[in-house]
C-alpha cells in the first residue's frame, strides 16, 4: 500500500467519525471558524466536559490579540478565541462532541 493510498483511507476514517459524530471535518470545522462563532463542545483531558463560544474570524477577535505570524497548530489541535475568556484556547479535534451556531443550530457539514 502507498503512503498517498493510506493517507486517503486515512482521511476517509476521519470524514466517516466526523459523519457518525454528527459534527463537520476537522477541515471543515476551521473554514467555519474563520467565518463565524460557534459553540463547540468537546472533553478535556482530564474527562470534563466543556463547552466554547469560539471563533478564529478577525471580524469578533480584538487586533491587539490577532495572532502575528500564521504558525500552523499542532496537528490534531484547534486553536481558537473564546469570547467569554477573551483569550486563546485550544481543544484536540478528536475530542470534540458537538458544533452550534451560535443560534444553536448545529453545524454538521460533509
Amino acid at each position: 500500500m502507498s503512503l498517498y493510498c493510506g493517507a486517503s483511507i486515512m482521511n476517509q476514517v476521519k470524514d466517516t467519525v466526523a459523519d457518525l459524530k454528527g459534527i463537520p471535518t476537522e477541515k471543515l470545522l476551521l473554514e467555519q471558524l474563520r467565518k463565524e462563532t460557534l459553540v463547540v463542545t468537546f472533553n478535556k483531558l482530564d474527562g470534563d466536559e466543556r463547552i466554547m463560544t469560539c471563533t478564529k474570524s478577525f471580524d469578533v477577535i480584538p487586533e491587539e490579540s490577532r495572532p502575528k505570524t500564521d504558525k500552523p497548530a499542532k496537528e490534531g489541535n484547534v486553536t481558537v478565541w473564546d469570547l467569554n475568556a477573551k483569550g486563546w484556547r485550544s481543544f484536540k479535534y478528536d475530542r470534540v462532541t458537538n458544533v452550534e451556531g451560535v443560534n444553536n443550530e448545529n453545524i454538521t457539514i460533509s
